[in-house]
């Protein structure tokens, strides 16, 4: 028993002379990181009038973010319709702009100048193709106070008249569905002001070649039905070339990403003139009217197609210059609008 006493009593001497392994320190909390806030003046750019002082602005606030503040001072100038820029001469800043990134110190000041009302670009390309679809069935349907009374509501006895007329219907019937379901607008918004220029235009344009077009006089080409049936053919293949362009620019572009890219060739052999053309898309439109001016024979349509052409060829350059400007090792082959030529 003293023995058993002895030895437990040994094995705890033992035991307490052996040190405990020290315990790891706690680590000293982290200092919170300083944010420096911003202070953001907005002025009119005209009368150099202070308009708001916003004061602790966080330095990843967005030029959108600043929209939405200043909105809240100012609710008749909703974001869409506000520009600010760093100079009063200088160029507007990006929605996407963060403030931190920009030239600026952290007292700064922007100038703010008013684009007047908008309206969004979905409603004016509906505007503009809806109302040159249904100015030219009022024409092929030779409503009342059109053409002489004897020829109200009476139907052309030419056969490339009705073709001509499913053609127009089908055009504008497709930009709007593309409008619809299809297009992606990087800009959310046009001037107001603009859109009685741009709906002139258009439907003046489809009223003008309407009226010859389905006149009770009107002459069927030259070449009749052979070249009627050719001019269709441009035009079908066109069209689907058309689509196919909107759907790969759709597919490129995913829905709110901001990410630009190069448009190349897909599997879709209508896509293939991507190799050749930066803006097939405008390509594929001059074809198709030039189809349709094949096969009207139409003077006013021939006029439509070449203001077209010449206005598509100034978007089709700018579009060009931008992917340059953006891209380092953009394909050099292409052209803007015309393989090779423009």
């Amino acid at each position: 028993m003293d023995a058993l006493a002895l030895e437990a009593k040994g094995a705890k001497s033992e035991s307490a002379g052996v040190s405990a392994p020290p315990k790891p320190r706690p680590k000293p909390p982290q200092k919170a990181k300083r944010i420096v806030y911003f202070e953001v003046e907005i002025q009119d750019v005209k009368t150099r009038e202070k308009l708001l002082l916003l004061d602790k602005v966080e330095p990843t606030a967005t030029i959108l973010d600043i929209k939405a503040l200043f909105h809240k001072s100012h609710p008749h100038w909703y974001p869409a319709r506000q520009s600010l820029c760093l100079d009063p001469k200088g160029k507007p800043l990006r929605d996407e702009d963060i403030l931190q990134e920009l030239p600026v110190g952290t007292t700064t000041t922007f100038y703010f100048r008013d684009l007047g009302a908008q309206i969004a670009w979905g409603t004016v390309f509906l505007m503009e193709c809806i109302g040159p679809l249904v100015i030219y069935l009022l024409f092929y349907f030779r409503l009342p106070l059109i053409y002489a009374p004897k020829y109200e509501f009476t139907a052309s006895r030419h056969l490339v008249v009705h073709i001509a007329c499913v053609c127009h219907s089908f055009h504008y019937g497709k930009r709007i569905l593309e409008t619809l379901f299809v297009h992606r607008f990087s800009h959310g918004t046009m001037p107001f002001r603009n859109i009685f220029k741009n709906c002139s235009y258009y439907w003046c344009s489809a009223a003008w070649m309407a009226y010859y077009i389905n006149h009770p006089l009107y002459t069927p080409p030259y070449y009749g039905e052979t070249q009627v049936k050719a001019a269709l053919g441009i035009f079908l293949f066109c069209q689907l070339g058309s689509f196919s362009i909107h759907m790969a620019l759709r597919n490129l572009k995913l829905s709110g990403c901001k990410v630009k890219k190069i448009p190349y060739p897909t599997k879709n052999p209508f896509t293939w003139i991507f190799a050749l053309v930066s803006c097939p898309n405008y390509t594929y439109e001059l074809g198709s009217w030039l189809g349709f001016t094949l096969m009207t024979q139409c003077v006013p349509v021939l006029f439509f197609t070449v203001v077209g052409f010449v206005q598509m060829t100034v978007w089709a350059k700018g579009k060009h210059r931008s992917y340059l400007k953006e891209f380092k090792h953009y394909p050099t082959l292409r052209s803007p609008i015309l393989p090779f030529i423009l």
